[in-house]
């Protein structure tokens, strides 16, 4: 190494290039090589410390996003979910939605895949450099009740709901929330309404919801009126994927015609 380099990779350090200092001599080898300019050679310097950086932020945001589990759309098996509107689902993953603070409702029963393309929709986002976060609406309510009665809400809300421009909420409708807890929840999505996208998911139709939000009809009203002005309503059906591996495996097995006849009478 000589002094020259060894200055190069000090002015690195400090300007924190720090990819630059480690592909330099490769990147300088390969240009005399090529016999390219000195402006192209700056500019494969560059490019090689920004795709860095990209990737760096990449795996950064998938960690702070919390996701449960790595999904993508292309694991996701449309052939086997039958009721999974693939050609909605593959349009939201433009993720155009994001930039329109618009928002993406998946509903159906448990088990058919409303999770994993919540999940997918959340990491492709993550991928191009959007701030995302994932949380069940369990924990968000957690924090939010906990929050409020120590006198610390607004800073929750800073701190989970206001920074992202993608807020997934999964679970909706698994456990009745008492009235603080629904009031808490209108209060999320009031925070976001028109300012930053959200994708919630629920086993439960709309007609049902205000069951859900301490049976508070008006207020289950006006939450699903911010919730669903701007966004893209997509309903799922079928079997659960989960009862479906358990019969493949051969746990569990379909009732007999004979037991559903019986059942029936």
């Amino acid at each position: 190494m000589n002094i020259a380099h060894e200055r190069v990779i000090e002015l690195c350090a400090k300007l924190k290039l720090t990819t630059i200092a480690d592909v330099l001599p490769h990147l300088a080898q390969k240009a005399i090589a090529d016999d390219i300019s000195l402006t192209e050679f700056l500019e494969s310097v560059l490019k090689a410390e920004q795709l860095a950086r990209q990737s760096r932020q990449r795996i950064t945001l998938t960690r702070l996003a919390g996701f449960p589990a790595i999904k993508t759309l292309d694991s996701f098996d449309f052939s086997a979910a039958s009721g999974v509107p693939r050609a909605q689902i593959l349009e939201l993953a433009s993720l155009a939605f994001i930039e329109r603070s618009e928002n993406i409702v998946l509903l159906g029963p448990s088990g058919t895949g409303k999770t994993h393309i919540a999940v997918a929709l959340g990491y492709a986002a993550t991928q191009v450099g959007i701030k995302v976060r994932f949380i069940t609406a369990a924990d968000l309510l957690m924090i939010l009740t906990t929050a409020h009665r120590q006198n610390q809400l607004a800073d929750a809300l800073k701190r989970f709901v206001n920074p992202y421009r993608l807020l997934i909420i999964d679970e909706i409708g698994y456990l009745p929330m008492s009235r603080e807890q629904a009031n808490l929840f209108f209060q999320v999505i009031a925070k976001r309404y028109e300012h930053g996208s959200l994708i919630v998911t629920s086993n439960l139709p709309f007609g049902q919801w205000d069951q859900t939000f301490a049976d508070d009809a008006t207020l289950t009203a006006a939450m699903l009126d911010r919730l669903l002005h701007h966004a893209h309503v997509v309903p799922i059906q079928g079997e659960s994927f989960r009862l479906r591996e358990k019969r493949r495996a051969g746990v569990m097995t379909k009732k007999s015609t004979t037991e559903k006849e019986s059942l029936a009478v």
